[in-house]
């Protein structure tokens, strides 16, 4: 349905009477139902390949005979091996449905009419779709060489700045910020302007330089970091988050936090997940050969791509993006047009088991030959 023909639009609030939602990865079952192909290869959502830790899902097993009860609305226990994890305080920590509801939570309290929300080219969609919805003004600074220019940003810094949201590595380029030069950035950034730095993908981040913002806290009590059991820890499907940050912004998170946001199996498999790195480990080296499997194909394929630490990567394919995108459906492989993002000739591929990469190279010969 067009925002023209929706009825009720006019009663909407400004903000997201204007807005385009949040466009997920196709799962597989969607794509069964269109094309009926039954054994596709999905590329698309940054998921982790191997699945899951045997712990999470023992622990899951665990929950379900309680699974009429409420969860423990405080997440107590995962929060507890949270504070552990980054040597910090309880209160400190704020459980999200997912990272993105600690994002949204971010643009409730501190954004608004009148507000500025400060973002890069090319950055995660969420950052403007909760902007936007509580009537802040969006700052968009251009990006370089696809990821931040932070001294672009540190110009469009004003006194109705609240917001400044950056990730590292940025989803869906793949580019990541050293630790110097993100330290200088924030830094600079006046005291009353929030920074979030949404740490999504920092588990296969191998980098000497790469920054681990939540070490920061203490000296920078207006940064907010996220984080999330979505990619590397392989629990996408329970939507569990979390922000670390100054204890009185936390605070101010769990005011407007929905109750029971995040349910008993997802606090359980999270607390499990912490405590298998040998799992993490396995998932980190196997991104690893896959990233250069792709990178390897790209090349002999004469494409260009943004070198990526993450567990996906952009190519540019050289043509629209999302004709390619139909036509690898076809061929079952599911991968992200990212043109929503401003980049118009560029695919996003996750990294997946060697033959899911293999798959996916086969099918991007045949489609661009």
């Amino acid at each position: 349905m067009s925002k023209q023909d929706n009825k009720f639009v006019q009663l909407a609030a400004p903000g997201v009477a204007n807005l385009n939602p949040y466009v997920p990865g196709k799962p597989v079952s969607e794509l069964e139902r269109e094309l009926g192909i039954s054994d596709s290869v999905k590329l698309a959502s940054n998921e982790n390949p191997l699945g899951c830790s045997p712990k999470a899902i023992s622990a899951i097993n665990g929950e379900l005979g309680e699974i009429a009860r409420y969860p423990d609305g405080g997440g107590f226990e995962l929060r507890s091996a949270l504070a552990e994890k980054h040597g910090v305080d309880a209160d400190c920590i704020t459980l999200g449905n997912g990272s993105n509801d600690v994002l949204d939570m971010i643009a409730r309290v501190f954004l608004g009419p009148g507000i500025e929300s400060l973002f890069s080219q090319h950055a995660f969609a969420v950052y403007p779709i909760s902007s936007q919805a509580v009537g802040a003004d969006l700052k968009i600074a251009p990006a370089r060489d696809y990821g931040h220019d932070l001294n672009a940003m540190s110009e469009m810094i004003s006194d109705k700045t609240g917001v400044i949201w950056i990730a590292n590595p940025n989803n869906p380029t793949g580019n990541w910020l050293g630790s110097t030069e993100l330290r200088t950035f924030i830094s600079a950034v006046p005291s009353d302007c929030i920074v979030v730095v949404d740490e999504a993908y920092i588990e296969y981040v191998a980098e000497k330089d790469y920054p681990d913002a939540s070490t920061w806290l203490q000296d920078f009590p207006n940064m907010i970091v996220t984080r999330t059991f979505s990619k590397a820890y392989g629990l996408a499907s329970l939507r569990v988050g979390y922000g670390l940050s100054h204890p009185d912004i936390a605070d101010l998170l769990n005011r407007v936090r929905q109750p029971f946001n995040v349910n008993s199996m997802a606090l359980a498999a999270a607390k499990a997940a912490l405590g298998d790195d040998d799992f993490i480990q396995r998932a980190v080296e196997v991104n690893s050969a896959g990233m250069l499997q792709l990178e390897t194909g790209f090349k002999d394929m004469g494409l260009e791509f943004i070198p990526s630490v993450g567990n996906f990567i952009t190519v540019d394919v050289g043509r629209s993006g999302p004709e390619v995108d139909q036509a690898l459906l076809r061929e079952g492989c599911i991968v992200r047009p990212v043109a929503n993002y401003g980049l118009p000739n560029h695919l996003r591929v996750s990294i997946g088991l060697p033959e899911e990469n293999a798959r996916l190279l086969t099918a991007m010969k045949r489609v661009l030959d």
